[in-house]
């Protein structure tokens, strides 16, 4: 077979998925918001269960859902024939998967619902099925074709997953969960690292090299050189934030003036820094950096602009793995 034949067959199975996608689109009704309503309103833990391919699609469901605010884990069927009924409690919330509804694994897990009075979501394609008639909420994916020989789990299972993505993301909004909430629950990674915050990075408190405007740049020179940041963020007697000064700039303004430590520090500063607030994403602050073609940002809190709280230098950024 051909290269090209390889790229016509992956044109057909995306094309079938595309199909079965507006399909699932046009199937959404009420029961989607009563499967929402019952998820955020959870008040143990929401279980993803599934045979085979559904499944792996539950455990993704559930790990999609736990990063939103909703402790949730998956199950498989097979095992909850063999003791892992017992892991589910009354409180809790059964999502159960399952295109036909009728695979023979389910059915305990169908009797342990329902005669436990535990509320069952069944997202399944057959409306005549055991698992449709025994839901309490009941998610009707339409029955589609199958790529590969018309059987293999394709199309059926990009549905199975694209309702979960929905639903998590649609308890993201009635929970109203947040980009800090989003954080919260991923620390690490490439997601921790887009998340990170400018508070999450900057240096405050003592770190913050501050000098009056009316000091000399003889004060100046001892305080830059002690606190090793190549910078100093100048204040006034209100402790408002009025310039900042470089080591850059004390190299230029020593070749130009040969009295420097007796000059004010208001006659060397440049006025009127770049102040970014404290919960602006880091990757952003980055940006602004290189758009100005700078190396430090003053950084504020919320409307308070003339007050500078932190200082945010490009190596905090390059420390926290942001670019």
């Amino acid at each position: 077979m051909k290269t090209k034949n390889y790229r016509k067959i992956a044109y057909e199975v995306i094309d079938l998925e595309i199909q079965a996608l507006k399909k699932l689109k046009r199937s959404i009704n009420n029961s989607f918001d009563q499967a929402v309503n019952a998820i955020v309103k959870c008040q143990s833990k929401v279980i993803l269960c599934g045979v085979g391919k559904s499944y792996l699609i539950a455990s993704k469901i559930a790990a999609t859902l736990s990063s939103v605010g909703c402790p949730s884990f998956s199950i498989s069927a097979n095992d909850c024939s063999h003791g892992n009924l017992g892991s589910i409690s009354k409180k809790d919330l059964i999502i159960l998967i399952s295109n036909s509804g009728e695979t023979q694994e389910i059915k305990p897990v169908i009797k342990y619902a329902n005669r436990n009075k535990i509320t069952l979501i069944g997202i399944v394609s057959k409306k005549n099925s055991l698992l449709y008639r025994a839901s309490d909420i009941k998610l009707n994916i339409p029955e589609v074709k199958e790529a590969g020989l018309g059987i293999v789990p394709t199309s059926s299972t990009s549905e199975q997953l694209a309702i979960g993505d929905c639903l998590a993301v649609a308890a993201l909004n009635k929970k109203r969960f947040n980009r800090q909430n989003f954080k919260e629950f991923h620390p690490s990674g490439s997601l921790g690292a887009k998340l990170k915050t400018v508070e999450d990075l900057m240096m405050s408190g003592s770190k913050i090299p501050f000098i009056n405007e009316n000091s000399s740049m003889k004060k100046a020179l001892a305080i830059i050189t002690k606190k090793k940041l190549g910078i100093l963020i100048v204040t006034n007697k209100k402790k408002l934030t009025t310039g900042i000064i470089t080591d850059g700039q004390i190299r230029r303004s020593s070749q130009k003036n040969k009295s420097l430590v007796e000059l004010s520090v208001k006659k060397v500063m440049t006025k009127n820094p770049i102040s970014v607030d404290k919960d602006m994403l880091a990757v952003k602050s980055l940006a602004i950096m290189s758009e100005n073609k700078i190396t430090s940002l003053c950084v504020h809190k919320k409307n308070g602009r003339g007050k500078t709280i932190g200082v945010l230098h490009i190596h905090n950024i390059l420390d926290g793995n942001i670019s």
